[in-house]
C-alpha cells in the first residue's frame, strides 16, 4: 500500500497551508522563501488539488476516481467532490473526535476498531451514508488510548451535520455537509478547472 512520508509541517509550508486543518497543533518556526515569479494559473489549480489530497490523505489515483464519481453525480462537480472526501470513514472518524489527527483516524479504521451499524469495517475510504451510526468497538473503547484522544480532542467541535458522544464513542450522521460547513481551505472550482482541461 502506498504511503505518504512526506513531513507535514515543511508540506504544510510549501502549499502555504495552516497545519491546524490536520489536527495538528505544532507550528513551524521557518518561513517559507518564495521566488517572486508569478504562480501561473495551473500552478494555482495543481496547488489546490495537492491541497485536498494532502489534506485528506488521499493519493492521485483514489483522487481521480473520486472526481470522475463526482462528475457522475447530480450537481455541481466541487461540491460533490468535497462531501465525497468529507464522508470518507477515517475523516468522520477524525470529525467526531474519536481521533487526534486524520492519520490517526485511518490507523484506527484499519486496525479494525470501528463499527459502522454494528459492522466491522476496517477500509477507511468507506463512504459514510446519512443515517449511518459509527461506533469504537466495546472492547476498545477501555484502551488508554482513547481515554487519552478523549482528553485531547474534548475542545474541539464536532460539525453540525454530524452528532456525537465522545464519552461514549460513539456517533450519528445526520446528513450529508453543505459547502459552507466544510472548513477546509480547498478552492475546488480551480480542482474542477484542472480537470476539466
Amino acid at each position: 500500500m502506498a504511503v505518504d512520508r512526506t513531513p507535514i509541517l515543511k508540506r504544510c509550508r510549501s502549499l502555504d497551508m495552516d497545519p491546524i486543518y490536520l489536527g495538528i497543533t505544532k507550528k513551524s518556526n521557518r518561513k517559507l522563501v518564495r521566488s517572486s515569479r508569478k504562480v501561473s494559473e495551473y500552478g494555482l489549480q495543481l496547488r489546490e488539488k495537492q491541497k485536498a489530497k494532502f489534506i485528506y490523505g488521499v493519493l492521485e489515483k483514489p483522487f481521480r476516481n473520486y472526481y470522475a464519481k463526482a462528475e457522475r453525480m447530480k450537481g455541481l462537480t466541487g461540491l460533490n467532490l468535497m462531501v465525497l472526501l468529507e464522508t470518507r470513514l477515517d475523516n468522520i472518524v477524525y470529525r467526531m473526535g474519536f481521533a487526534r489527527t486524520r492519520r490517526e483516524a485511518r490507523q484506527v479504521v484499519g486496525h479494525k476498531h470501528i463499527l459502522v451499524n454494528g459492522k466491522c469495517v476496517n477500509i477507511p475510504s468507506y463512504i459514510v451514508k446519512p443515517g449511518d451510526v459509527i461506533e469504537v468497538k466495546e472492547n476498545k473503547k477501555s484502551m488508554q488510548r482513547y481515554k487519552d484522544i478523549v482528553e485531547a480532542t474534548n475542545g474541539t467541535l464536532v460539525p453540525a451535520w454530524l452528532d456525537a458522544d465522545v464519552e461514549e464513542l460513539k456517533g450519528t450522521v445526520k446528513e450529508l455537509p453543505a459547502r459552507d460547513m466544510i472548513d477546509v481551505p480547498v478552492n475546488e472550482t480551480l480542482i474542477v478547472e484542472l480537470y476539466s482541461k
